[in-house]
């Protein structure tokens, strides 16, 4: 067998651009295991792809998928943790939206028995990047108090179920339609961007002290009130920049007089090397939470993959509460 089924596209654009078609089948090398895909996720990073806007990086799959679950199938003469036959769920730089897609044995993670195939798809990207922009590198420290912009989304609920198992105090922001589901998880306080002024709201929740750290996905637009809300000694971890990247004048002087640190953060284009060593840290931190129960990944609908097009709608118009999931297999 050396084709398989696969999410492709006829050329950059809209949603109409996407299908389900054959292309070959992926080569393993000695350091990696083939996965049949039972169900891979989508990311907003997808959607970027899509619109030929963000490609993956030199030597990944041009699939899109940075994320998927399945059985194990085969696996490379050097690997050792891995045999067929294994649950798994991996981080991937491309490729998780088809029947099969090979990964580096570092960037595998055995799905614990309590959790199904369709929430180890919901896992990878979006628990690793929170775990990377508020620990791995924002060093949070137990009992912060953090703020979390975009609470509903697949990061936002994994970072506010990370950071309360931490001791933090969280803060977020989402519509009114998503707040009940950031107070589910844990969130002491949920403000409503479209009719708050999130930093006036911050600074008087915090009596003027500030938060400890921001994971921001705006960008631009948010700048300057995330530098207001930030505490002395604050972090703003800047993930994505959906809402633009050019600030014509703002002051400075925050900066400065309370030492903050300004900070990006990516996953996709990191080492192989460095993303085992973030995927080691959360899977000693909070692999036995996902176990145990105590954090959840929040699946808000598995479409059929062969509903590509729609699940990138949903997506593109903000529905979407925690992760959407496709089945594959």
């Amino acid at each position: 067998m050396n084709k398989m089924k696969a999410v492709l596209q006829t050329e950059f654009g809209g949603v109409e651009t996407l299908y389900i078609g054959e292309t070959a089948m992926p080569a393993l090398s000695e350091n990696e295991v083939l996965i049949e895909v039972h169900y891979a996720a989508l990311n907003r990073a997808d959607l970027l792809q899509r619109k030929g806007k963000y490609p993956p990086p030199k030597g990944e799959s041009e699939i899109l998928g940075l994320e998927a679950s399945g059985i194990v199938k085969q696996v490379g003469k050097n690997v050792k943790h891995f045999t067929p036959g294994d649950r798994v769920m991996t981080l991937l730089a491309g490729g998780g939206q088809a029947e099969y897609v090979k990964a580096d044995q570092r960037l595998v993670m055995h799905i614990p028995d309590s959790l199904t195939l369709e929430q180890g798809a919901a896992i990878p990207e979006v628990f690793l990047t929170a775990n990377q922009a508020l620990f791995f590198e924002g060093k949070t420290k137990f009992g912060s108090t953090v703020l979390i912009h975009a609470g509903a989304s697949g990061v936002g609920t994994s970072a506010i179920q990370l950071a309360k198992a931490r001791g933090c105090r969280v803060i977020c922001t989402a519509s009114a339609a998503k707040h009940a589901t950031c107070k589910n998880l844990g969130a002491d306080l949920i403000i409503d961007y479209k009719t708050q002024d999130f930093a006036s709201v911050v600074k008087e929740f915090t009596k003027n002290q500030g938060v400890s750290i921001i994971l921001s996905f705006i960008g631009a637009p948010n700048f300057e009130r995330n530098l207001d809300c930030l505490a002395v000694d604050g972090t703003l971890m800047l993930i994505a920049t959906m809402g633009g990247v050019t600030i014509e004048a703002f002051n400075i002087r925050p900066i400065l007089t309370k030492r903050l640190k300004i900070q990006g953060t990516t996953l996709r284009a990191r080492s192989n090397a460095y993303k085992q060593e973030l995927i080691q840290a959360f899977s000693a931190d909070f692999l036995p939470d996902l176990a145990s129960g105590k954090i959840t990944p929040i699946i808000d609908s598995v479409l059929d993959w062969k509903d590509i097009q729609q699940a990138h709608q949903r997506m593109e118009a903000n529905k979407n509460v925690g992760k959407i999931v496709l089945k594959v297999k």
